[in-house]
């Protein structure tokens, strides 16, 4: 398939579902942190950044099967980076990087190797840089707040990479 085929392949439609997935749920991230917190809302909105960036996918796909597949975890990768920087590493946000590693490997054809590799590398490479340079968050939450957010992102990501598994399941990667 090239670059400029508009034909859903299954691999897109995966990606694209996942994607309009992501944009809808993000709308009720600060719903969730001010019912379960009570404050860090207008922090939380900020999480509504990156629906933009996920927007493009979908149209993205109409144009080129790979770039749509190459920016969801890119994208994703990014977005898990900023909430990270935010809340802070306490606040589980850096668990979403495992969805964006998951993306990677399930993304791509069996030819597109590299392009998986050099996915996978690049999330591996923003979690570190997450892990060591990302320094104080921008909102400070006490610590039974971080203990909540945990809780809360460690459910949504294991929701996220569930939903990747069994939407993926089945699609032939050839």
């Amino acid at each position: 398939m090239n670059l400029g085929d508009t034909r859903r392949d299954p691999l897109t439609q995966a990606t694209v579902t996942v994607a309009w997935v992501i944009i809808l749920n993000k709308p009720f991230y600060p719903l969730y942190v001010w019912y379960l917190i009570g404050h860090g809302v207008l922090a939380s909105l900020w999480t509504l950044a990156a629906v933009p960036f996920f927007l493009t996918i979908p149209f993205l796909a109409k144009r080129s099967s790979l770039a749509a597949r190459v920016a969801l975890p890119l994208v994703g990768t990014f977005d898990t980076w900023f909430e990270t920087k935010l809340f802070g590493p306490s606040s589980g946000t850096e668990l979403f990087f495992a969805a964006c590693l998951m993306l990677a490997a399930m993304s791509f054809r069996a030819k597109e190797i590299w392009w998986q590799r050099g996915m996978a590398a690049i999330v591996f490479i923003v979690f570190m840089f997450s892990r060591t340079f990302i320094g104080a968050p921008l909102h400070v939450w006490n610590e039974s707040d971080l203990a909540i957010l945990l809780n809360l992102n460690a459910f949504a990501v294991a929701s996220l990479t569930t939903f990747v598994a069994l939407r993926y399941a089945g699609v032939r990667n050839r």
